[in-house]
């Protein structure tokens, strides 16, 4: 990138904890407020030089409408300081960061806050339309009568709702929940589900080797109300007794008769926030801080929907293209862990040259994603995906392992619903 350096002082998260569990009660602009005043302690930043607040979100509340502003706000940030809400799926977090970059290079900020948060324990219960229209017109009944006629206008199944989430999950345009789409990839790639629950066991190995070090990026969450009140300091997703057998015994979800996606070798369904420093080089310098690390490459992509999953070697492609890094560049590779097959497919893919001549128009294959680089404290499969803050907590947790290990550079992508890849590239300072 020919524009000046957008650097990483900073992050913090929330431990991210699976829905319906620990932080289920907390809302996503809670989350974030949590996430935003722990960053803005541990920096001592005063929150009047913040420029703008930009946080990813896939399911915003309802009550809380464009979340970043209202995160914002209840942390403390002043009121004349802008804040917006960005929606890339899975990539949600990502783009709040390469939203900055370029915010910075155009001369509107130096200074901003980006994330991302989800509860996706909150995600609400839809009622059909027709419903709804039977809803409204009670509502709007007066007389005792037109109640009756109203309430008699009900069906049972007026009172059985739509998953908010599983619609969600659901891609409109091919038909196919993700949980489908990997299947898909599963058959096409000849992934046995052996192979996958191996996958998803190492992660869960490396998630519980990794605590103390994840740990580091993690700000202590109380959650109000609980009795007694205690804070929650870690992830309650990895599992250290997790076993082969555990996992072979889990039944597939989305293809009941020869499928081979489960639970278990999916990403976890999960709450958190991650709030991430980031600033100009030179305003950095100003200030007196030592970054974690700097953008130094990003690229979306799209691939058909069906196919999602491979996003991130659309992506990786493209970032080569404009930047010249490629997978041999990498010290440190951080893939988001949708499902194991997801992953294990674009492994095959970005290492296969008839992929490259057919799909990335390019005549060599990416390069090998090797297993000993790759999320090597464990991935969503372990630590949960909380959507709109995925593309964070990889950046996050990519530079801190950079600087652990002293190297230099570390590739980050996700695939992304409805057809789309993430590739950002992140170098230590």
């Amino acid at each position: 990138m020919n524009s000046p350096r957008l650097v990483i002082v900073d992050g913090v998260r929330t431990p991210f904890c699976k829905a319906g569990s620990d932080l289920s009660r907390c809302a996503a602009d809670e989350l974030g407020r949590v996430a935003v005043n722990a960053l803005l302690t541990c920096t001592g930043l005063d929150p009047a030089l913040v420029d703008e607040v930009i946080f990813g979100c896939v399911a915003q509340p309802a009550d809380a409408a464009n979340v970043a502003r209202v995160i914002a706000l209840r942390a403390g940030i002043p009121e004349s300081v802008p804040a917006f809400t960005v929606h890339r799926n899975c990539a949600s977090g990502c783009e709040a960061l390469t939203l900055a970059h370029q915010k910075m290079a155009a001369g509107q900020g130096k200074i901003f806050i980006v994330g991302g948060a989800e509860s996706m324990s909150s995600v609400p219960l839809l009622f059909k339309s027709a419903a709804a229209e039977k809803f409204s017109r009670l509502s709007r009944a007066k007389s005792f009568g037109q109640k009756l006629t109203s309430l008699a206008a009900f069906r049972p199944g007026d009172f059985q709702p739509r998953i908010g989430l599983i619609l969600g999950l659901t891609d409109p345009v091919c038909g196919l929940n993700m949980g489908e789409t990997a299947e898909v990839l599963a058959r096409e790639f000849g992934l046995t589900r052996e192979a996958q629950d191996e996958f998803a066991l190492e992660s869960h190995r490396r998630a519980v080797a990794a605590q103390a070090r994840l740990a580091e990026e993690i700000c202590p969450f109380y959650v109000n109300g609980s009795q007694p009140a205690a804070a929650i300091a870690r992830d309650n997703g990895p599992r250290a007794n997790q076993s082969a057998e555990a996992l072979a015994k889990l039944k597939p979800v989305f293809d009941r008769r020869t499928g081979t996606v489960t639970a278990g070798n999916a990403s976890q369904i999960t709450d958190g926030a991650v709030a991430l420093l980031v600033m100009s080089e030179d305003r950095a310098a100003e200030l007196g801080f030592t970054p974690l690390g700097a953008l130094a490459a990003y690229a979306y992509a799209g691939c058909e929907p069906t196919r999602m999953g491979l996003g991130p070697v659309f992506a990786i492609a493209k970032a080569e293209a404009q930047s010249g890094l490629g997978l041999a560049d990498a010290d440190l590779i951080e893939i988001n862990e949708a499902f194991a097959a997801q992953l294990l497919a674009v492994q095959k893919s970005a290492a296969s040259a008839g992929f490259a001549r057919q799909h990335l128009r390019r005549e060599s294959a990416l390069g090998e994603i090797p297993g000993e680089k790759l999320n090597v404290n464990g991935g969503a499969i372990a630590l949960g995906h909380p959507v709109g803050a995925t593309g964070a907590r990889l950046v996050l947790t990519s530079l801190k392992e950079l600087q652990r290990r002293k190297l230099k550079r570390a590739l980050v992508s996700a695939c992304v619903g409805g057809g789309q890849g993430a590739a950002l590239w992140v170098e230590a300072l």
